[in-house]
């Protein structure tokens, strides 16, 4: 995954009306950490739910994470004194940890070769 493909997807879950849309959930502001973030499940046969995550945390193009219980369908329950689940998405950069060949490959003229040489 290249950078901006990474941002963009980050993007769409910590923009409240993107993620809306995936999530199926009509969201009344921005996402904020520390904060309550209040909405309306959209999802069919549940729209008369609420959706109250707590914002964790937010870090650009990294990391968004929140917690919910995602059980709580009946609405005359209380929920709070529950433990909620805690959700996270977490973008992290591919990468090589180590590669090594015990020996050259006869033909050094493959695209396959020229990569390596250049990576290492």
């Amino acid at each position: 995954m290249t950078r901006g493909a990474g941002f963009a997807r980050l993007r769409a879950l910590t923009d409240y009306r993107e993620f809306g849309e995936w999530f199926r959930v009509k969201l009344d502001g921005p996402f904020v950490p520390g904060q309550v973030s209040r909405g309306q499940i959209t999802y069919p046969g549940y729209e008369h739910l609420k959706w109250e995550p707590v914002v964790q945390k937010m870090e650009p193009e990294r990391l968004f994470s929140f917690t919910w219980h995602p059980y709580a369908i009946d609405a005359k329950t209380d929920y709070s004194k529950e433990t909620p689940t805690l959700v996270e998405f977490r973008l992290e950069k591919p990468r090589l940890a180590h590669c090594s060949y015990s020996r050259n490959p006869a033909s050094t003229k493959s695209p396959a070769t020229a990569v390596w040489k250049h990576s290492a």
